[in-house]
């Protein structure tokens, strides 16, 4: 009872600090509220019709769900400026109101728990256009070089209610989802999934439709439309096991020549990725890169390209340590494992995705180049680390941690490879990851106590320092002389409890050998000269000082 009190007034507590940051905006965006959690969503059909010109969106999206509660209203999401005609259910239409971009519907009769049904949400309006995307987005209205339009959509964080009407919290998945996408003739729209009809009966003098199929679970920020005068080109990717993959590309047409170069760096990293992570998690959906008017994003099988075909990051190769593959296809393609088919259930667990991720672009450069390269990568991570902000954010009002979900969750990961120190036990323990949270939404929580029992090591007071706290722990050591000795003397400063052990040259400047810090002072005999004592900072993330 005293623990249930303790919990309770705990939370009593979180609420009135993050009261003076967030509003009730923020709770109805990130809070499972019962008009949200008494239904699931098992199907969306968005069916949009998309005026460049105008820069006009109208058509409809039919909600099918099953009532986990009995309820009268539901709570979906659209954002304010975007216009709701009319909501149908049953034919007849319901009453609903709005509460900053929550749409509040009011049910005509009682809605039982384990009933299946569907409404149809109408609506229409000019979306949000994006202002630096796919980090602050939205619309991306855009031309080729031929003056047509090229038009892309990316809203992670911005929300999908920006421009769809949906259940727009990342815990709750379609289990498939039809995208019926119409635009002028001689423009096509790419969306995720396979083209289950390019429907001419629906087409007429000025416009084209589009369907598209999703036949997996796929979260809301991944859906997506891209739009221009695309020329489709593809490939295939045979499994191990002897599967086909579809490879699908969509690119502006004058760039086929260069995009037919630059993507033949998909098959062997698809080769590297299912190796590692198992295989890829969408195979009957196929694989697509789709050239966008922005950097990128990882639209689920029909991830976003706008690296321009350079090397790195759009040209930049000291972003990837020298290394001179293409940033945007590695990194958003690992998505398709960290963040696509496993889901974060909050918006504050976001580095499931993004930490993962980056750090399948480590393994990435180990499978190709070697692991001497993988080191000379990860130790250029972690030189990006900022240690500003805690990498987890505050759940239940839609807030992400902080940017070193990338890097440094990145060498994070790397640092717990290093601590269980048993590569085939790590790398089993990654595939396993995969294939038990397949598509799946989850906690945090959830995976990292899965880690812990995976490879049987408590790293619960590890991944609190690192994921939980801004500063990352501090190895404090002195070397001193004492009679013929050479004594070393080590502590941590760091979260209480904290007791990572790290390597450090004790008998041999070329040898590493293992220690055991706590937050006491401990001291040991050290076998070489005091000016070649190293510490192994590239297995491990921390901060070093000398005393």
């Amino acid at each position: 009872m005293q623990r249930i009190l303790f919990i309770f007034l705990s939370f009593i507590l979180s609420l009135s600090i993050y009261s003076q940051e967030f509003g009730r905006a923020d709770s109805l965006r990130g809070y499972l509220f019962p008009e949200r959690s008494c239904y699931d969503v098992t199907y969306y059909h968005l069916s949009l019709n998309i005026n460049p010109e105008k820069k006009f969106i109208k058509g409809f999206n039919e909600i099918h769900f099953t009532a986990k509660d009995d309820f009268s209203i539901i709570q979906i999401d659209l954002f304010e400026n975007m216009k709701i005609n009319r909501i149908e259910f049953k034919k007849e239409n319901l009453d609903f109101h709005r509460d900053y971009n929550a749409v509040f519907i009011n049910f005509n009769k009682e809605i039982k728990k384990g009933d299946k049904h569907f409404i149809k949400v109408f609506y229409e309006g000019k979306p949000r256009i994006a202002v630096r995307p796919p980090w602050d987005g939205g619309f991306s209205w855009d031309k080729d070089k031929n003056g047509n339009h090229w038009i892309g959509v990316s809203c992670q964080g911005l929300g999908a209610s920006s421009w769809w009407p949906n259940k727009d919290h990342q815990s709750d998945e379609p289990d498939s989802m039809l995208i019926s996408c119409q635009v002028p003739t001689g423009l096509k729209c790419v969306s995720n999934g396979n083209l289950r009809l390019h429907d001419l009966r629906k087409s007429t003098k000025y416009y084209n439709t589009f369907n598209w199929f999703v036949s997996y679970p796929i979260n809301n920020y991944d859906v997506s439309l891209n739009i221009a005068d695309y020329k489709h080109f593809s490939d295939k990717f045979i499994s191990y096991d002897g599967d086909t993959l579809d490879l699908d590309y969509y690119v502006l047409k004058y760039n086929e020549e260069k995009a037919r170069k630059q993507f033949k760096q998909v098959k062997p990293m698809l080769k590297c990725f299912e190796n590692i992570f198992g295989k890829y998690p969408f195979w009957n959906d196929g694989y697509a890169l789709v050239e966008t008017p922005y950097l990128g994003m990882e639209h689920q099988s029909a991830i976003a390209y706008g690296n321009e075909y350079l090397r790195g990051y759009k040209g930049n190769t000291k972003f990837t340590a020298g290394f001179d593959f293409d940033y945007i296809i590695i990194h958003e393609t690992g998505h398709e494992w960290w963040g696509n088919s496993i889901t974060s259930n909050d918006i504050s667990d976001l580095w499931l995705h993004e930490s993962f991720c980056t750090y399948s672009e480590v393994l990435y450069v180990e499978c190709i180049y070697g692991y001497d390269s993988m080191i000379k990568y990860v130790t250029n991570q972690m030189k990006n680390t900022k240690n500003i902000k805690p990498i987890v954010g505050i759940p239940n009002v839609h807030s992400e941690g902080s940017s070193d979900m990338y890097s440094k969750g990145s060498s994070v990961l790397h640092t717990i490879r290093s601590i269980v120190n048993n590569d085939s036990l790590w790398f089993l323990t990654l595939k396993s990851i995969t294939n038990n949270f397949k598509h799946q939404t989850v906690d945090g929580s959830e995976v990292l106590d899965y880690i812990s029992f995976k490879t049987g090591k408590n790293l619960h007071h590890i991944f609190k320092q690192y994921l939980y706290n801004a500063k990352l722990p501090e190895f404090q050591y002195k070397l001193e002389k004492r009679n013929n000795n050479s004594i070393l003397k080590y502590r941590w400063e760091a979260i209480k409890n904290f007791n990572m052990p790290i390597k450090v040259s004790l008998n041999s400047k070329d040898y590493f050998e293992w220690i055991y810090p706590s937050d006491s002072w401990q001291e040991i005999v050290v076998n070489i000269r005091l000016d070649e004592f190293e510490i192994a900072e590239h297995l491990f993330l921390i901060d070093v000082k000398k005393l």
